[in-house]
């Protein structure tokens, strides 16, 4: 595990705090916070301190124990609820505000009397998105960050993915609204609400949602920003907004030290890297990036859905490297920080392998350090997809038919795990097989035994291959519609064992492109029935150890469901079109048209 972090300053306070305290904002909107104080015999300490900010729409009622763990090491920390949830007023309308908000809420802290100027950020998932929101303002007075899994723009790779929407924020918007003001006000809302959020999956499967339809419109700016979401399929102005992500906002984002953390089975896995290598090009104050084996949280410990990672994938102290990080920043204490790399990474693979009488996958790994992501030595390699099934670091070498199967969209490939944070969808790493625990799953055969999923797997390797870095897919497709979806997954299969006699065949990363974006995000193309096009699409990075003896497979298809919403595949709009049909698609994997995976091999 990372060596644990240095915390320089000591408990040497007690905690006060003060609730509900009112911060007014240039429209006249007024947020809420909770203020803890460094205090000593029950008074708030004498003198001027650092802050320590979090934004939350989750309540600031649960920042109490950080709240008071940072004030009494000498800390002002201020817990805030976003515009329009819980104490603060406005309307809530997800992301769309926080830059500003977040800015007015720096430049606020810091001009009262117990500030010493320097404001600090930390949070995490919509907590980060609110940092990088505010950040790509600049204000005068952020010092330090800490985004943990955080957008880097939500179209590209969060809300959409490579132009697909990913259905964790439909289900979001059903969540966020059963915890809205308008349910808290009216029994007969919430009691509503709470239904729609308990038959989610009812909700999945009716989707595209429209106006008036679901228990939604009893909380219009939620069900507003549902529909936004969904019917804004291309990349215009609605997603360069600052709450959206910093990735249009790189080259006036705020150069200050910044600490981003990500995990291999989060949702912001690509995110979190783009943000960290975009930013270090730019900025003179340091940038660093921690990735961990995690899901969408540092406090799961070593183990992400089957996959364990003990002992060493676990986190022990995440305030202390938090603490670690601000005592630099805004202290200036002696913590050691100058004299570490860069980047800390978790290479996953190497354990023990699965549990004779569980499900349990030792997947175990451990932790490198790199001046740069991806690392020095890593090497773009393509791994390229055989009509045979095989998959090899030699392209085809003559022209044989593609492989043509056909994608329904009332029947689609279960989502088994991955990068997920959805509410009831497992995340993490998962033997491919239908499993009970995922919602629309079905019975129990592995994934490959459907006819839609096209399966590449290389021979058992004979050496260790690791690789850290982006992976890419490079594949020549075609369809008899104007549009469809086409799914790249990436997978290391153990041999065969006691409880997975046909050899467990555990997911590391995948993704999707919708066709109709072949050639970009700013427009829609709709496809030509029969004609071929070549496509490339980035799945989320990875860092894992395949050891000898273990499979190298790659698994093609059309969907992966609920992870994302299922393309009609009529060319209709998206996020409104009622009809569906079935879809012929065709994976070509001949010399001239050679599809791949680009793995970044760790060479020597």
């Amino acid at each position: 595990m990372p060596t644990p972090a240095k915390a320089c300053s000591p408990p040497a306070y007690e905690a006060v705090v003060e609730r509900n305290v009112k911060l007014p904002l240039r429209d006249g909107v007024q947020l809420a916070m909770d203020v803890y104080f460094p205090a000593v015999s029950g008074a708030k300490a004498a003198g001027e301190s650092p802050v320590i900010l979090t934004r939350t729409p989750y309540d600031k009622a649960g920042g109490t124990a950080d709240g008071r763990y940072f004030a009494e090491r000498g800390y002002v920390a201020v817990w805030q609820d976003v515009r329009g949830r819980y104490e603060s007023g406005g309307t809530f309308y997800a992301f769309a505000h926080e830059g500003p908000d977040g800015y007015d809420t720096v430049e606020w802290l810091a001009a009262q009397p117990w500030c010493n100027g320097k404001v600090g950020t930390t949070g995490a998932s919509y907590c980060a998105a609110v940092q990088s929101a505010l950040a790509s303002l600049n204000p005068p007075h952020l010092a330090a960050m800490i985004p943990v899994f955080g957008p880097s723009s939500y179209y590209h790779s969060s809300m959409r993915h490579n132009g697909v929407l990913e259905m964790r924020f439909h289900t979001y918007a059903f969540n966020m609204a059963a915890t809205s003001r308008e349910a808290a006000a009216d029994p007969t809302v919430k009691a509503a609400l709470d239904q729609a959020n308990a038959g989610l999956w009812d909700w999945v499967k009716a989707y595209p949602l429209r106006r008036g339809n679901s228990p939604l419109h009893l909380a219009p700016s939620y069900e507003q920003w549902a529909i936004d979401i969904a019917t804004h399929a291309a990349y215009d102005d609605y997603w360069k907004q600052p709450g959206y992500g910093p990735l249009p906002y790189y080259d006036q984002h705020a150069d200050v030290p910044t600490l981003y953390v990500g995990g291999w089975y989060d949702t912001y896995t690509r995110a979190t890297l783009q943000n960290f290598v975009e930013l270090r090009k730019r900025q003179s104050a340091p940038v660093r990036v921690l990735m961990g084996p995690w899901i969408h949280s540092v406090e799961t410990g070593p183990t992400a859905g089957d996959a364990s990672f003990a002992p060493e994938g676990g986190l022990p102290d995440f305030r202390a490297v938090q603490l670690q990080w601000f005592d630099h920043w805004l202290k200036g204490m002696p913590t050691g920080l100058e004299n570490r790399q860069p980047v800390r990474y978790f290479v996953m693979g190497g354990g023990a392998g699965p549990e004779d009488a569980s499900r349990v996958i030792h997947h175990g790994g451990v932790w490198k350090t790199a001046d740069t992501w991806p690392p020095p030595d890593a090497e773009p390699t393509p791994f390229y997809l055989h009509a045979d099934g095989s998959l090899a670091s030699t392209p085809p070498t003559d022209e044989v038919a593609p492989t043509t199967y056909q994608y329904d969209p009332a029947d689609p490939v279960p989502t088994i795990g991955g990068n997920l944070s959805a509410i009831a969808v497992p995340a993490g790493g998962f033997d491919q097989r239908n499993d009970p625990r995922f919602p629309f799953a079905k019975g129990t055969l592995p994934l490959t035994a459907r006819q839609d999923v096209v399966c590449f797997v290389t021979e058992p390797l004979e050496q260790d291959l690791e690789i850290a870095g982006p992976v890419q897919a490079r594949l020549w497709v075609s369809t008899d519609g104007l549009d469809t979806d086409f799914t790249a997954k990436l997978i290391d299969v153990f041999p065969p064992s006691p409880n997975y006699p046909h050899g467990c065949a555990l997911n590391l990363t995948d993704s999707i492109l919708r066709l109709r974006f072949r050639n970009g995000f700013e427009r829609e193309e709709l496809a030509t029935p029969g004609e071929v096009y070549e496509v490339c699409f980035e799945l989320y990075p990875t860092a894992n150890r395949f050891v000898s003896g273990h499979r190298i497979r790659v698994d093609i298809s059309s969907s992966n469901y609920p992870r994302f919403e299922l393309n009609p595949n009529t060319g209709g709009p998206l996020g409104s079109e009622r009809r569906t049909r079935v879809a012929e698609n065709s994976l070509y994997h001949s010399q001239s048209r050679s599809s791949h995976l680009l793995l970044s091999v760790i060479r020597g």
